[in-house]
C-alpha cells in the first residue's frame, strides 16, 4: 500500500496536470505559495463557483507581491490525494487574516461541495477554530484526489500562503505562536507599566509620550497579527478593516512626539524642528483624508518610510552634536527603520517572503524598545552623574567654605580683642576729648551770638550799600556785572524791592499768597492769580536778557549821556534800535514816576507800565 501511494504521488507530481498533493507523504506540514498553485484572477469578480470549475486554472512561478491586483477576486485550486488508510487528522490554513472575504469550498463525502465563508470584514466566532488564521478542517472520511476551491476578495494586499498540516502540528504551531506573542506583548505591557510609574515619579512629559508610543506599537502589532480582532473587537468588523491605519498613525504621532522631545531637537537643531513639525501636521492631515474619505489609503504603508527616515536623521546629527544620551535612541531607531525597510522590501517584491522578513518588524520593534529604554535609563544615569558631580562640588566647596569660615572666626576673634582694647583707649581718650569740647561749646556760643548780631548789622548795611553803589555814576560795565552778573541775581533782586513790604493782588487785592510754579512768581491764595517778578514793571516782556536790560536802565538814569547807542549796542552786543526802544521807554516812563530820596531805589527798578 506505501508503494502504491508512492508511485501515485510520483506520477501525479511529474506526469498530470494539475498538481496533486499527496498528504501521506507530508511530514505534518507543507506550505503551498502562491507561485506553486493554480489560481485564476477573476478581474470583474462576478464569476460563479460552477463557472469557475469551468475554467482553466494556472500557475505563475514568477508571482511577486506588486502583481496582486486588490480590485479582483483569485480562485484558487488545490488537489490532495487523501489515502484510504489515512489515521490523521488534516486541515488547510490561510497564514494571511487580514483576508476580507475568504470563500472556502470544501468536498464532502456525498461528493458534492459544502460553502465556508469567513474573513475579517465577518465576526471573529464565524471562523471555524477561535483562532487568529483562518483554517478549514478536511473531513477524515474523504479518499482518493479530492479538489479544494478557494476564492480570496481583499481591499489590500493578501499573502497566499496554504498551508497543509495536521491537527497536531496545527496545536503545536499555534501553542508555540501565541506562547511568544505573549512574551512579545508582555514585554509591551511591562514597559507601559514602567514608564507609568517613572512618569509619576519624576513627571517627565517624555515618559508619557513614550508610553502612548509603546501602547501604539502593541496595539498595531496586534492589529497586523490579528490578535486585536481575536481579543478586542471580535464583533466588531467594520472598525477592524481601519483599525491597523489608525494605530500606524498613532505609532509615529507619538513617535514624533517622543523623539522630539527626548532629542530636545527645539534647542539643539532649530532647523530640523520646522521639518520634524511640517511631517507630522502633513501626516496628520493624511490619516484623517483617509479615516473620512478613503480607508483604501491606509494601504500605502511605506510612507512611514519619510518621518522615520527624518528622525532617524534628527537623532545622528544630535549625537554628532555632543548629546551622549542620543547613542542608544540612534541604534533603537536604527533597528527600527531597518524593519520597516525590510518590511517594504517585502512588500515591493525586492526580497522574498520568509519567516524573518515577515516577522523583521516584530523583531524590530522588540531590540527597538530595549534600546529606546536604553535610551532613557541612559539618560537618567547621565543626569544622576552630573547630578553627583555637581553635588559633590557642593559638598567640597561647602567644606572650603566652612574651613575658611573657622579660619576668618578665629582671626575676627583676636582682632575683636585687639579692637577691644583700643576701643577702650579711644573711650578714655574721647572722655577727655568731650570734656575740652563741652568748654569750647561754651566759648563758640559766645562767639555765634557776638556774630550773629554783626550779621544782622551788616544785612541792615546791605541796602545802602548798594544804593550807593547804584547811584554812583562811574560804575563801568564790568562793575555793574559784579552786582548783576546773571539773570537770577537780577530776578531775586526785582523780588526783594517788588515784594519787599507785602503782597497784593493786582486781581482782587487779596494779601495772601502761595509762591508759584515758576521761580520768583505768587499766586493768589483767594483768585489763583499768578504774577511774575517782572510783571508791572519796565521789564515785563523784554526779548533780551534781564542783566543787560539792568545796565541799559542805570545808565540811562545815571549816564546818558556818557554812552551813546552805538557803543551800547557794541558793549552789550544788542541790536541798535533795541537799545534805543527800551531807552526811550525807560524815558517815557521815567517821567511819570515821583522820585523822592527815601524811595529813590525803589522807584529806580519799580517802573509801572500802565
Amino acid at each position: 500500500m506505501v508503494v502504491f501511494s508512492f508511485l501515485f504521488a510520483f506520477f501525479t507530481n511529474w506526469i498530470s496536470y494539475p498538481p496533486v498533493y499527496d498528504i501521506s507523504t507530508i511530514d505534518g506540514e507543507r506550505i503551498l505559495f502562491i507561485q506553486e498553485l493554480e489560481y485564476i484572477e477573476d478581474s470583474t469578480r462576478s464569476l460563479t463557483f460552477e463557472e469557475v470549475k469551468e475554467q482553466r486554472f494556472h500557475t505563475n512561478a514568477s508571482f511577486q507581491p506588486r502583481d496582486y491586483n486588490p480590485s479582483s477576486a483569485y480562485w484558487v485550486k488545490v488537489r490532495l490525494y487523501i489515502p484510504k488508510d489515512n489515521q490523521e487528522q488534516w486541515l488547510i490554513e490561510f497564514y494571511d487574516q487580514t483576508i476580507d472575504n475568504l470563500r472556502a469550498y470544501v468536498p464532502t463525502v456525498e461528493g458534492d461541495y459544502r460553502l465556508l465563508q469567513f474573513g475579517d470584514q465577518f465576526p471573529f466566532e464565524q471562523k471555524t477554530f477561535e483562532h487568529k488564521n483562518f483554517e478549514v478542517l478536511i473531513n477524515d472520511r474523504l479518499e482518493g484526489v479530492q479538489t479544494f476551491y478557494f476564492r480570496i476578495e481583499s481591499h489590500a494586499y493578501v499573502d497566499i500562503r496554504i498551508v497543509l498540516s495536521t491537527i497536531n502540528q496545527f496545536v503545536h504551531y499555534a501553542l508555540n505562536e501565541y506562547f511568544l506573542y505573549g512574551i512579545f506583548y508582555g514585554m509591551i505591557l511591562m514597559i507601559i507599566l514602567y514608564n507609568i510609574l517613572i512618569y509619576i515619579a519624576i513627571r517627565e512629559i517624555k515618559n508619557l509620550y513614550y508610553t502612548f508610543y509603546i501602547l501604539s506599537v502593541g496595539v498595531f502589532a496586534m492589529c497586523v497579527d490579528g490578535i486585536a480582532y481575536q481579543y478586542l473587537w471580535p464583533n466588531w468588523p467594520e472598525w477592524n478593516q481601519v483599525a491597523h491605519g489608525v494605530a500606524l498613525f498613532s505609532v509615529i504621532f507619538w513617535s514624533i512626539l517622543f523623539s522630539r522631545k527626548f532629542l530636545n531637537v527645539t534647542a539643539r537643531a532649530p532647523k530640523l524642528t520646522k521639518i520634524i513639525d511640517a511631517v507630522l501636521i502633513l501626516r496628520s492631515l493624511w490619516f484623517l483624508f483617509a479615516l473620512v474619505f478613503d480607508h483604501e489609503l491606509f494601504q500605502l504603508r511605506n510612507i512611514e518610510i519619510i518621518p522615520l527616515s527624518i528622525i532617524f536623521y534628527a537623532s545622528i546629527y544630535v549625537w554628532a552634536r555632543g548629546y551622549k544620551p542620543a547613542r542608544f535612541f540612534v541604534v533603537a531607531y536604527g533597528f527600527l527603520f531597518l524593519g520597516f525597510l525590510v518590511k517594504a522590501m517585502v512588500m515591493l517584491s525586492v526580497i522574498p517572503i520568509s519567516i524573518p522578513s515577515y516577522y523583521s518588524l516584530h523583531v524590530s520593534f522588540v531590540v527597538e524598545m530595549l534600546f529606546l529604554s536604553f535610551a532613557l535609563s541612559d539618560r537618567v544615569r547621565i543626569l544622576k552623574s552630573m547630578r553627583d558631580r555637581a553635588l559633590f562640588r557642593i559638598i567640597k566647596q561647602h567644606e572650603e567654605n566652612m574651613s575658611l569660615k573657622d579660619k576668618v572666626n578665629k582671626e575676627l576673634e583676636q582682632r575683636i580683642r585687639l579692637r577691644t582694647i583700643e576701643l577702650e583707649d579711644k573711650n578714655n581718650l574721647l572722655r577727655e576729648v568731650n570734656e575740652k569740647l563741652t568748654a569750647q561749646t561754651k566759648e563758640i556760643s559766645q562767639i555765634n551770638s557776638i556774630l550773629d548780631l554783626d550779621n544782622w548789622k551788616l544785612k541792615n548795611n546791605i541796602k545802602e550799600i548798594l544804593q550807593n553803589r547804584l547811584v554812583n555814576k562811574n560804575l563801568t560795565l564790568e562793575e555793574f556785572n559784579g552786582i548783576f552778573p546773571d539773570k537770577l541775581s537780577c530776578y531775586r533782586f526785582l523780588e526783594r524791592i517788588k515784594w519787599e513790604e507785602s503782597f497784593k493782588c493786582n486781581k482782587c487785592n487779596n494779601d495772601k499768597y502761595i509762591t508759584g510754579k515758576d521761580h520768583f512768581s505768587r499766586r493768589c491764595s483767594r483768585c489763583g492769580y499768578i504774577e511774575s517778578v517782572t510783571s508791572n514793571t519796565i521789564f515785563h516782556g523784554i526779548r533780551f536778557p534781564i542783566e543787560k536790560a539792568f545796565y541799559i536802565l542805570y545808565v540811562t538814569n545815571n549816564q546818558s549821556e556818557r554812552f551813546t547807542l552805538d557803543q551800547l549796542s557794541e558793549m552789550l552786543d544788542l541790536r541798535r534800535n533795541t537799545i534805543w526802544s527800551f531807552k526811550k521807554k525807560i524815558e517815557e516812563l521815567l517821567s511819570t514816576v515821583d522820585k523822592p530820596e527815601k524811595d529813590y531805589l525803589r522807584n529806580f527798578f519799580m517802573v509801572h507800565s500802565n
